[in-house]
């Protein structure tokens, strides 16, 4: 620590008060790598024990059975003639 003055200069070290070990490196590896494995276990069990996975937009509209069914309008019953 050095004084110039009214100023005070302090070394890194000293302004830490101590050293800085970097073990906070590999906790935050650690905790990520935890927690996307722990999302994709929660998702693909998810998707494997569905019983009834919804369509999305895309195969309800390019469903080629869906494009081949026709209207069909029934007719009314012809009248009678009386003859």
């Amino acid at each position: 620590m050095e004084r110039h003055g009214d100023e005070v200069d302090v070394t890194t070290t000293e302004a830490r008060a101590g050293s800085t070990p970097h073990i906070v490196r590999y906790v935050l590896l650690i905790s990520l790598f935890l927690a996307a494995a722990a999302m994709t276990i929660v998702w693909v069990t998810g998707a494997a024990t569905a019983d009834d996975p919804t369509p999305s937009g895309a195969e309800l509209s390019s469903s080629p059975a869906a494009a081949d069914v026709e209207t069909t309008t029934t007719d009314p019953a012809p009248a009678e003639s009386a003859e």
